[in-house]
């Protein structure tokens, strides 16, 4: 049996994955099978990538996917009615419960001090208890403003935690101030904070603008890396996306974010090249980035990023192996059984292959791409009464695509 493969063409978008694979095969007639895109939902990369907090409050750390715990100011020994001074004690000594916890009784005793407020929001900013941590610091700030006396640390802190609980056009104000302060150097977290913000509050332009101002100050931000590639990626500036994303992994290998748009633009580009070393070259990035991700994040659906790179590189046997292990779960998705089905056939294991997407069929029974690789199983098989179902099941759901009618009018003469 005659049998070609046409190289997989892979074009993303934030949210979706085309995936086009072909093969060619025959039925008793010459004319190959021709296979049209597979679009495969995928989740976009995480609008917030995970910040690993430094609980010392002294130090300040340069990559700003850990941003630095903020470090309050020198308390004095005696505040309002209240004694605050054990308190901030057990706050550098990053007991950070036994400070929030006595520092929140003083405040309770006296509401009007802030510096117990203060302590308190920085203790639970600490314990990344970021809506508490917001309260709190709002009341300190709110005491410090109606005093004349500001503190930059509690309005630096307080941005933070509003921008991590998602209160983004509170936080934004705040970060203005803190990152356009008279004399100030340039803070690198701050600036990441501001972009972030304006970037999930829609202005990308302002968004780009704070977080090439973060790399200035701080080269390896990953976070500010990764952002400024994600915006390059949705205008479809693919070649700047990949290299921001490469300095962003480089940055910080375990950013899994990063290393998954990363395979999506090293896919996108491999895919408008078409055919030839770039394209060749591309697909190997995309292999290389999704194996980093694996390390990073070994789940089904980075399994499925991973063999959907495999597959563009045609490397379908690696492929087999980074599906298989999630597809043996019943829960397995109807796209993780659609690209290990069709990984099956590549490797000419139709038996396998049937009934992976037989399975992919019953769980996503609506994808017309599912039909036209089992119709091609069973085909190859000679299973030609269930080829001719599966070629007319696929037709019924996308009837402009010439490739079903092609196969169906194949397959009849043998359906019997």
């Amino acid at each position: 049996m005659k049998r070609t493969h046409i190289r997989a063409a892979i074009v993303v978008g934030l949210f979706s994955l085309a995936l086009t694979v072909g093969a060619a095969a025959q039925s008793g007639a010459t004319r190959p099978r021709r296979v049209s895109p597979a679009t495969i939902s995928e989740p976009p990369p995480s609008p917030s990538p995970p910040a690993r907090t430094n609980t010392n409050t002294n130090t300040t750390t340069r990559n700003n996917t850990r941003p630095p715990t903020p470090a309050p100011a020198p308390a004095p020994a005696t505040v309002a009615s209240g004694d605050t001074t054990h308190a901030y004690t057990l706050l550098q000594q990053n007991q950070n419960e036994a400070a929030a916890r006595e520092a929140k009784q003083i405040a309770a005793a006296n509401p009007a001090n802030a510096e117990a407020w203060k302590i308190a929001g920085f203790a639970e900013f600490n314990l990344k208890q970021y809506a508490d941590s917001a309260g709190d610091l709002q009341r300190a700030l709110d005491l410090q403003r109606k005093a004349g006396a500001e503190d930059a640390n509690t309005v630096d802190a307080l941005a933070q935690s509003l921008a991590r609980t998602e209160q983004f056009d509170r936080a934004l104000p705040l970060l203005v101030v803190a990152t356009t302060r008279t004399g100030a150097p340039p803070d690198a977290t701050m600036l990441y904070y501001r972009g972030l913000v304006e970037f999930r509050t829609g202005k990308p332009a302002d968004a780009e603008r704070s977080f090439t101002a973060a790399i200035k100050a701080d080269p390896k931000n990953a976070a500010a890396l990764f952002y400024l590639g994600r915006i390059s990626y949705e205008r479809s500036d693919t070649d700047t996306a990949i290299a921001l994303l490469n300095r962003a992994t480089t940055a910080d290998p375990r950013f899994a974010e990063a290393w998954t748009l990363l395979t999506y633009a090293y896919l996108r580009r491999a895919g408008a090249a078409g055919t030839g070393p770039k394209a060749d070259a591309d697909y190997l990035g995309a292999v290389r980035a999704s194996d980093a991700l694996v390390r990073v994040r070994n789940d089904e659906a980075t399994a499925r990023l991973s063999g959907q790179a495999l597959i563009s590189a045609q490397q379908f046997p690696r492929a087999v192996v980074a599906l298989e292990r999630f597809a043996l779960d019943p829960k397995a998705q109807g796209q993780t059984l659609y690209l290990l089905g069709l990984t099956y056939s590549r490797t000419k294991n139709f038996p396998k292959a049937v009934a992976t997407l037989e399975r992919a069929a019953a769980k996503t029974s609506d994808d017309a791409n599912i039909y036209r690789e089992l119709g091609y199983a069973y085909e190859v098989s000679k299973q030609y009464v269930k080829a001719l179902g599966a070629y007319q099941k696929g037709a019924a759901l996308a009837p402009d695509d010439p490739d079903f009618q092609e196969s169906i009018t194949r397959v009849k003469p043998f359906a019997k």
